[in-house]
């Protein structure tokens, strides 16, 4: 069953001197629990797509529609309820927050659920044993290494338990052993039921994915690895 169906997905910007089309037409299809990565050169729509499928960039034209949800026509206060429901992000600029401790970066997406501070806490307790760092709950990030804040940024993304992680690029920074230490964590959380889209430049981390779908001058080609 598919979750995620985009439908002749099109925006256009408007440039300085003439409109700049990002996507010309994507139709993409997603099923529940497949791991899908992105590639394709600088410039060719990638991040657009990302964004446009984050639910942050309203299309110029087409459909965009998680668990048969028309996401841009929900209203602006329920589509903010459908990113916290839905998705989780993980980006390569990790965003963690440098006062606060792993535990404490982790429950910030709780932050607007209404729950109690215990429920947010065992929570994101297990969102890290989850990835491996429940004996790090209490080190702020300049105390983990690069491998673990990225971790603990997947943990956060995941809090939640939604059913779609988006991820953009997320081992960019890493080097290539840890780069695939954060691949194998993707793997084991895919086979949880997780369903992942991945924007990557590198093929070797490409091939993680059940398959990988290139974007070039905002038309998608899909091949299975």
């Amino acid at each position: 069953m598919a979750l995620v169906e985009l439908g002749q997905v099109t925006k256009v910007y408007n440039g300085a001197a003439a409109p700049v089309r990002a996507l010309g037409g994507v139709d993409l299809s997603i099923e529940e629990g497949e791991f899908v990565a992105l590639m394709g050169p600088s410039g060719s729509g990638k991040s657009t797509l990302l964004s446009v499928l984050g639910a942050m960039t309203p299309p110029t034209d087409g459909s965009v529609r998680v668990d048969e949800i028309d996401v841009y026509r929900l209203t602006t206060e329920r589509l903010a309820d459908f990113r916290r429901e839905y998705l989780g992000f993980v980006f390569q600029s990790l965003y963690l927050v440098p006062y606060l401790t792993a535990l404490e970066n982790v429950m910030l997406p709780l932050a607007a659920v209404r729950m109690a501070g215990a429920k947010q806490s065992a929570l994101a307790m297990d969102a890290l044993e989850r990835v491996g760092l429940g004996q790090k709950t209490d080190r702020l990030p300049r105390d983990l290494s690069g491998g673990e804040q990225q971790r603990v940024a997947i943990a956060r993304a995941v809090v939640n338990n939604p059913p779609l992680v988006l991820a953009d690029e997320p081992t960019g920074c890493l080097d290539s052993a840890t780069g695939e230490s954060i691949m194998e964590l993707f793997r084991q959380l895919q086979a949880t039921g997780l369903t992942i889209f991945m924007v990557t430049h590198d093929a070797a981390i490409a091939s993680y994915a059940d398959r990988v779908v290139t974007l070039r001058d905002g038309l998608l080609a899909s091949s299975p690895l």
